[in-house]
Parts: structure tokens; C-alpha cells; sequence
């Protein structure tokens, strides 16, 4: 067992994998990468400074699979390294986006999905509904008042430019998720 693991908890995902501290290095790097990639999938919303990607579904997907622990240095690792000019934000930027504050937002996110995970929160489609349901939330939660700040927005046009735009994409990955997750504890458990 790694010093990420807790011992006497349900396993999530990457339990399954066998190793200790290199393992579990390996998938904290491995999770900022897949987000980093998953960030290059970005399409532009008009008139906001916030794109439709990928890397929200793919923060969730890490911390649930990863547990609180991985997930959340998966993603802070992601948070850090974009910050200090690796390439991988959306659309290939690094720095200081108006964006920046949905990644800080993945970090808290990544923790709490991969807390609900580990409590079986990734067992079934509703269940996994709830989870990531929550985990959006919390990214909204800090990635709107740094939108306000760095866009110089009111409430109002924050939410209208970072949060209604993003409502059906975010709903089609949390179903993908619904599905995907269940499956592959589904997967494991015919092993």
C-alpha cells in the first residue's frame, strides 16, 4: 500500500492497480496528462472567454478513478505545471487564463469526487449522477469568481459567459460518466 492509499476504505479504480508509490506517482502524472490532453479539445463559446473542453469530464473522471488523494495532486500537479508554462490549458495556453479558476476548481473537485468514490459513489449510474453533479459545482464555485474578477463582470454576466453555455455539455458528460464508471467496476468485479 502507497502513502495515497488509505487503508480500511472502499478501493476506487486505481486500487486495482498493483504497485505502491510508483504506481501511484505514475497515475498522479498520468491523470494531469489525460486532463492536459483532454484541455486540447476546446471549442470556442461567443463572446466568453471560457471554451467548451474536455478536461472538466476529464478532472472528474481522474478523481473518481484516483480517489481523493491521487485525484486532488493529480490535478494540482495540472494546476502548477500549466501555471509555470506547460502548454496544456485549453487550446495549448499556460499562465493565468480567465479560465484559471475552473482548473483551481478541479483541484477541490478531484478531492471531493474521489472522497464520494471511494464511498461507493462510482458504483452505480445514480449514484455516479450525484457525484458528478457535485464535482461540477464545486468547479463552478471557483471558477466563477475568478471569471468576474479576471473579466471584470458582475455576477449576472459571469454566470451568463461561464456557467449557462457549459449546462448541456456538462450534462451529456455527466451521463457519459453515469455510464462509463459503473461499467468499469462492472468490468472488475467479472475478472
Amino acid at each position: 500500500m502507497s502513502v495515497l492509499a488509505v487503508p480500511g476504505r472502499r478501493a476506487v479504480l486505481a486500487d486495482l492497480v498493483p504497485g505502491a508509490l510508483a504506481r501511484d506517482i505514475a497515475l498522479v502524472v498520468a491523470g494531469a496528462g489525460l486532463t492536459g490532453l483532454a484541455a486540447q479539445v476546446a471549442l470556442p463559446v461567443p463572446g466568453s472567454p471560457v471554451p467548451i473542453t474536455g478536461q472538466t469530464f476529464a478532472a472528474l473522471l481522474v478523481g473518481a478513478a484516483l480517489g481523493w488523494r491521487r485525484g486532488a495532486a493529480s490535478m494540482a500537479l495540472y494546476l502548477v505545471a500549466g501555471v509555470a508554462g506547460v502548454p496544456w490549458f485549453q487550446g495549448g495556453s499556460s499562465g493565468w487564463p480567465a479560465s484559471l479558476g475552473y482548473v483551481v476548481g478541479f483541484v477541490l473537485a478531484g478531492a471531493l469526487v474521489g472522497h464520494l468514490a471511494g464511498r461507493g459513489g462510482d458504483r452505480t449510474p445514480l449514484r455516479t449522477i450525484g457525484t458528478m453533479v457535485l464535482g461540477n459545482l464545486v468547479i463552478y464555485a471557483c471558477g466563477v469568481p475568478w471569471l468576474m474578477a479576471a473579466a471584470g463582470v458582475d455576477l449576472g454576466k459571469a454566470l451568463q459567459l461561464g456557467v449557462l453555455p457549459f449546462l448541456i455539455g456538462d450534462a451529456l458528460k455527466v451521463a457519459l460518466a453515469a455510464g462509463l464508471l459503473p461499467s468499469a467496476w462492472a468490468l472488475v468485479k467479472r475478472r
